[in-house]
């Protein structure tokens, strides 16, 4: 891995305030994959007190961007080109930590899988394939 997961945060911090101020924090960046947490919040939830499937969908896209900057170093324009979600089952009320593995990394683009779980429960809660458009590497 070229960045660390310090590394990692602050780039995206600094690239994409809005990451900071949802509260994602890079738990691990590790040889074969990356953990990215969002933090349990009450906004979150929809009735009947799952947490929604749009905040599983952001961690995932978030977590699949993290793994891709910590493989390939800053490479800030690197975008979403496709994004598939199964829910599996209602999450419990505590943060969603998701890992994220590369299924297949091409010099232009790169599949990768995502594993959503909330905190301390063992059986994912989502799991989350998709596609992410790598940018050629500048000239010269």
């Amino acid at each position: 891995m070229k960045m660390t997961a310090t590394e990692v945060h602050d780039f995206i911090t600094a690239a994409m305030p809005a990451y900071g101020g949802a509260g994602f924090s890079v738990d691990a960046v590790e040889p074969d994959c990356v953990r990215v947490r969002f933090p349990y919040r009450e906004h979150t939830l929809r009735p009947g007190g799952s947490i929604s499937g749009p905040t599983m969908m952001t961690l995932a896209d978030t977590a699949m961007y993290v793994l891709i900057l910590a493989k390939l170093g800053p490479v800030a324009l690197a975008v979403t080109q496709n994004l598939n979600i199964h829910f599996l089952r209602k999450p419990r009320q505590a943060d969603l930590v998701a890992e994220a593995r590369f299924l297949r990394l091409g010099r232009s683009s790169a599949v990768i899988d995502v594993l959503i779980r909330a905190d301390g429960q063992d059986e994912p809660v989502a799991q989350s394939t998709g596609t992410y458009a790598i940018p050629a590497p500048p000239a010269g």
